[in-house]
């Protein structure tokens, strides 16, 4: 029996929910009708709503996907790895986590993250390449990591890339001049974050081993009720309760007994890009469970968003603080839910929730950062192989590493939310992850944690065009071993180095402070985090 999709809330809201029905918000989104934001995003709009028929569009992905699964299979080649970036592996890694399915997800350009990936079982991989622009940096060098080790294993490279990307970019040229195992074409009218159920989030989880049909079936099956002009409209209501609650513009988002594993960092990007531009937007706070302090006691700020187990559809999520919005259905059904009503709260809050348009800033730093190879500014506190450097002001006077992190928290105004961004080994330094429930409790401001660079793709649009209230703590490492860019003039050391440099310097032009601590240690140096931030 298919769980039905329900949206529960702790406050009514039945004044933005009856403008929205006067307005035929649902039916007009259903129908793709682009002037639903104004006239300054129409023509973004125009070319983004593909995404609305993608249960029906994207049924043809199934028969090939099944086929080259199994064209594989027999080959025994049987572990994917997937090279993307923001919309290219979020999906895909809460799709494989909730289907308990194995797929390996490269989206670091740490050395050691990299080095790992390339050192699996080659025999038995094929790596599909995910980028729709084609030219995303991060994922062409991951590429041509795995070129090579493929070259050096004495195994056809072409044969076991997939390429996933946009109708003429240049990875679509690259392979079909390299000849590369099959190239899938995505909708070039869906927009990166809303791709979940394009080929970005079906062909590598279909290739692992997911019945993406189902999820295919899990949207479709909700697809007439989203597109109703009711007071009732789970998506409605879901936008309602997450842009509409009076001051309360952070929404932390939390699972309590949902099991869909990894949900929050996907939504974290969906909202934040779509929302975070003009100076104003939702900050979306993924958090470890509902002991969070953002959850049990939201501060005047925040609302609740709860995954919940259908059986507890229409209850209070145990343990979750007031305002709260409570959401349960499956996956396929949860991914279309939340799409379409971050696209309502576009329109809700009065943006184009189809553009990012401050994410380039930190590419292009990061670029001239690359060209240029500039010497790191000398360290204005140096403490147990830690280095601290501070933003213009924030360390005058201090001389210790507990001091810097002490000057940085009391940037934090009441509105104010706290960013930790490691630039770090996501499964060596794990553990670091800790550290941000510890500084919301400290603090009691919500606190965001993202890997770099990987955040860039998501939270890093809201960092510079959201509400200006981020304090920013940065943590970076100079890794033991390095490892050549193939055909490129710079190191995988080098290139994250530039990508946390290029986002410091654009937050600091913008007069947000920013602390950065790094580590010439990363593992001893983790390790003394932990116990200075707890």
């Amino acid at each position: 029996m298919r769980r039905e999709l329900t949206v529960t809330t702790s406050a009514s809201y039945d004044d933005c929910l009856a403008t929205l029905e006067d307005d035929a918000v649902a039916s007009r989104l259903a129908a793709q009708d682009p002037t639903l934001w104004g006239e300054d995003a129409e023509s973004e709009a125009s070319v983004r709503l593909s995404w609305i028929s993608l249960p029906t569009s994207s049924r043809p992905l199934l028969a090939e996907v099944d086929a080259l699964r199994a064209q594989l299979w027999s080959e025994g080649v049987d572990q994917v790895v997937l090279c993307g970036m923001g919309g290219s592996s979020l999906a895909p890694e809460v799709i494989s986590a909730t289907y308990d399915v194995p797929l390996t997800i490269l989206d670091s350009t740490n050395p050691s993250v990299v080095r790992r990936a390339t050192s699996g079982d080659l025999s038995r991989t094929v790596v599909v390449v995910s980028s729709k622009s084609g030219g995303t940096l991060e994922t062409d060098s991951q590429r041509r990591a795995f070129a090579a080790a493929f070259e050096t294993a004495g195994i056809d490279a072409a044969s076991r890339f997939v390429v996933i990307t946009d109708p003429g970019s240049d990875l679509e040229a690259l392979a079909t001049e390299q000849g590369y195992r099959k190239v899938f074409l995505a909708d070039p009218h869906v927009g990166g974050r809303y791709s979940a159920l394009t080929a970005f989030g079906l062909v590598p989880t279909g290739l692992a081993g997911v019945d993406i049909a189902e999820l295919l079936d899990e949207a479709e099956a909700v697809t007439a009720r989203l597109s109703r002009d009711t007071m009732d409209n789970p998506a409605l209501v879901l936008a309602a309760a997450l842009a509409t609650n009076e001051g309360r513009d952070k929404a932390a988002i939390v699972d309590v007994g949902a099991g869909v594993i990894g949900f929050a960092d996907w939504a974290e990007q969906l909202i934040a890009e779509s929302t975070g531009k003009l100076g104003t937007g939702v900050l979306p706070v993924a958090v470890e469970g509902p002991s969070a302090p953002e959850v049990r006691q939201p501060a005047f700020d925040v609302v609740v968003a709860a995954l919940i187990a259908t059986e507890d559809a229409g209850k209070q999520p145990e343990g979750v603080g007031d305002p709260w919005v409570a959401v349960s259905g499956t996956l396929g059904a949860q991914f279309l839910t939340w799409e379409t009503a971050t696209a309502v709260m576009g329109r809700v809050l009065g943006i184009n929730p189809f553009d990012q348009p401050d994410v380039e800033s930190a590419k292009k730093a990061t670029r001239g950062l690359l060209d240029t190879q500039p010497r790191d500014d000398p360290a204005q506190i140096t403490e147990n192989g830690i280095q601290a450097r501070g933003s213009d002001g924030l360390l005058g006077g201090v001389d210790t590493l507990a001091g810097a992190v002490a000057a940085l928290l009391a940037r934090l105004g009441d509105a104010s939310y706290l960013a930790v961004m490691a630039y770090l080994d996501s499964e060596r330094d794990v553990s670091l992850r800790g550290v941000r429930e510890s500084l919301a409790r400290r603090t009691g401001r919500p606190t965001t944690f993202g890997w770099g660079p990987r955040f860039l793709h998501s939270t890093g649009q809201y960092h510079k065009g959201g509400p200006a209230q981020g304090v920013f703590l940065q943590i970076t490492s100079s890794e033991p071993t390095d490892m050549e860019v193939p055909g490129r003039p710079f190191t995988f050391q080098s290139l994250i180095t530039a990508q946390a440099a290029g986002d410091a310097t654009v937050l600091a032009e913008l007069n947000l402070p920013v602390l950065r601590l790094h580590l010439t240690d990363p593992v001893a140096g983790v390790a003394r985090l932990l116990e200075m931030l707890r």
